[in-house]
């Protein structure tokens, strides 16, 4: 299984996170969503490789901004 961990900026509540679980969820391979707004952490767990890009587009697309480190 593949974990991938990405930092978030934006997200200020539960709804927020729901709302990235949501978006992400329907991904195919994507096993599970685990998003937290008070460290600003969005951790994927897959059954198959997923690209990172694809992850991130979904993220930007609900109005959240990408942290690299």
């Amino acid at each position: 299984m593949e974990e991938i961990r990405i930092n978030v900026e934006g997200m200020v509540c539960g709804g927020c996170e729901k709302r990235v679980v949501n978006s992400l969820s329907i991904i195919s391979g994507i096993k599970e969503v685990i998003a937290n707004h008070n460290n600003g952490t969005v951790i994927i767990k897959a059954n198959e490789k997923i690209e990172r890009d694809i992850i991130k587009e979904k993220i930007e697309d609900l109005g959240f901004e990408i942290k690299e480190k």
